[in-house]
């Protein structure tokens, strides 16, 4: 096997896997029309049609299927070896990406990273601060970090933070004039800040569990952001009652400035996860950084 067959069988295995010439174009640093000729290219020299393209997807024939199946173990192998090779380099190297929302930098990633970068000049950490969910082939990241609950069935994911919990905040001076609520449904009757979803735009339903009883609740109220600082913010200034995830909103609650409310009803939920393919990046450098992320639990 000379080195185009090898690149050619490599551009395959992208296409077939992604079901995209474009996310396969991303992954392998090149441009769709350079990937649509070298796909065309293997199968004249095969003599057999491995792909169906239409104008919206990509899919693969039956000779397709099968050529797919028996490439996989050997490039499965290429890439363990790969792996093993790098790892035994005295200085692990290379550029890490990663995108994640403003709360999971601050409270599980950067605590890591700190030491991490020291122990590891070599490896060069870029880091996307970003609540949307954002397709790690399209945009080349290496991995990325979510809620549990979050995280699409096809990826690997790592626990990497503590549980969570969410708390519904307001001051004691709307309090006051409002009253309590004592139940999710009378959230009704209160001027609630929404949560736009960056992504998808769609509004937030607050979660609420109570031992068997789950709920999810659509509240409305005068403001709505797409931030959780500002979200804080209102909620500070008496704007109306908050939904947060617990730590975020500790320090206003310790020192006064905001009451919990309804915290019956705020059960603990899974924290945050590292999500990755499962063939993305199993450099040595990206292996150390999971490691150290995972100890974090």
């Amino acid at each position: 096997m000379n080195r185009d067959d090898l690149i050619d069988l490599n551009a395959f295995v992208a296409v077939a896997e992604e079901r995209s010439f474009t996310r396969a174009a991303a992954r392998l640093l090149t441009s769709q029309s350079a990937l649509s000729h070298t796909l065309r290219r293997l199968e004249t020299r095969l003599g057999v049609r491995l792909l169906t393209r239409t104008t919206r997807s990509v899919a693969l024939t039956p000779a397709g299927e099968t050529f797919l199946q028996g490439l996989k173990p050997a490039f499965e192998a290429i890439d363990l070896t790969l792996g093993t090779v790098g790892s035994l380099r005295e200085s692990p190297r290379g550029t890490l990406r990663i995108t994640t929302p403003r709360h999971a930098a601050v409270s599980v990633l950067w605590p890591v990273l700190q030491e991490f970068v020291r122990d590891y000049p070599d490896i060069h950490v870029e880091v996307n601060i970003d609540a949307a969910f954002r397709d790690l082939a399209d945009d080349r990241f290496d991995a990325g970090i979510r809620l549990g609950e979050l995280v699409a069935p096809n990826m690997v994911a790592v626990k990497i933070g503590p549980a969570l919990r969410l708390a519904i905040v307001a001051t004691p001076g709307y309090v006051a004039q409002r009253g309590i609520p004592t139940h999710p449904h009378h959230l009704a009757q209160h001027a609630c800040i929404n949560f736009r979803l960056p992504g998808s735009g769609a509004l937030y339903a607050w979660q609420f569990k109570k031992g068997r009883q789950e709920m999810k609740v659509r509240v409305e109220g005068p403001l709505t952001f797409d931030d959780p600082d500002m979200i804080l913010a209102a909620a500070v200034d008496g704007q109306g009652v908050a939904c947060l995830i617990e730590d975020h909103a500790a320090p206003m609650i310790r020192d006064g400035r905001l009451v919990r409310l309804l915290e019956d009803w705020c059960s603990p939920f899974s924290g945050y996860h590292l999500y990755y393919p499962t063939r993305k990046n199993n450099s040595a450098a990206f292996r150390l950084l999971v490691d150290r992320l995972r100890i974090q639990r």
